[in-house]
């Protein structure tokens, strides 16, 4: 079984901010209190988590034995302007309604573009499971951001599905496995698998945060 290796995708809890459906990239706040967060199934050889505080804070909760290591390429998209305002406080705004309708294609205010994000994460990625491979390790998990795992997903799940179809709860994540050879060579993992770790769950908003 050496040559089968998973690396497991863990968004972080849900914070004050996400509660009230605010835009939430660069900036930060606290989880909301009284989240009971269960015990991973699955030993993991090595941890990796986005420098924000709310994923830092989700990795202590869900791997207290472990120090994880810190990957800013593993940070949110960047929503600029935007950081820390909602739906109703963005709607009249002309350029906000023409991210929603191409957000693919258009930039937040002082923001980070998608295709920079994207690059930014790929290029974590590739730091993360260059040394995963390097020194020979088994499994690996990723405390980080809906944006950033909607994106993994999109890039190397076993399906085939658009960015916002994939449904990234708090405080939940899944499970990829490849072959050693696969991860490698960069293909699609040879299994998917969701990953329950928070009890009490406080919503699966499908937002980016």
């Amino acid at each position: 079984m050496d040559d089968i290796v998973a690396i497991a995708l863990f968004r972080h809890g849900m914070t004050l901010e996400n509660k009230r459906k605010a835009y939430l990239g660069w900036t930060d706040s606290t989880l909301v209190p009284g989240q009971v967060l269960t015990k991973i199934p699955g030993v993991f050889d090595w941890i990796f988590t986005s420098d924000l505080g709310r994923c830092r804070e989700t990795a202590k909760i869900l791997f207290p034995k472990n120090e994880p290591e810190i990957s800013p390429e593993l940070r949110e998209m960047n929503f600029g302007d935007w950081e820390g305002k909602t739906f109703d406080q963005l709607k009249k705004d002309v350029m906000y309604q023409n991210w929603l309708d191409e957000p693919f294609k258009v930039s937040p205010p002082n923001g980070e573009s998608f295709s920079a994000f994207t690059l930014r994460v790929e290029k974590g990625w590739n730091e993360i499971t260059k040394r995963f491979l390097e020194n020979r390790i088994q499994t690996a998990a990723l405390v980080t951001h809906g944006g950033v795992i909607r994106y993994l997903l999109t890039r190397y799940a076993t399906e085939e599905r658009k960015f916002w179809d994939w449904n990234i709860p708090y405080g939940q994540g899944y499970r990829l496995t490849w072959s050693r050879e696969g991860l490698r060579r960069g293909e699609r993992c040879i299994s998917l698998q969701e990953v329950p770790s928070m009890e009490n769950q406080n919503g699966s908003e499908n937002n980016i945060s």
